[in-house]
């Protein structure tokens, strides 16, 4: 299992566009991936799940992965929400 705890930057927080993104990243890995906000924890690969956290703009995250491409996913989702500006 590998884990990243990190800090939401972008402005409207972890909704909608920025959702859709984290989403997207952690559909292309067949590892189960979770995201973990005030104590509740959902599918990334799930939209519903992730904006059902109302996870506002500098927050604290945690991202878990695991499977047997974690090590891939969880570099590759980290990356991409780094990329967008996301997580800071």
């Amino acid at each position: 299992m590998k884990q990243i705890t990190v800090s939401v930057v972008d402005p409207v927080g972890l909704h909608a566009r920025p959702a859709t993104v984290a989403v997207n990243a952690a559909s292309k890995f067949k590892s189960e991936v979770n995201i973990a906000y005030n104590g509740r924890e959902v599918n990334m690969k799930s939209i519903m799940g992730v904006m059902s956290l109302g996870i506002p703009t500098q927050s604290e995250i945690t991202i878990t992965c695991n499977g047997d491409d974690e090590d891939a996913a969880i570099a590759a989702i980290e990356e991409v929400l780094r990329a967008q500006k996301i997580i800071g």
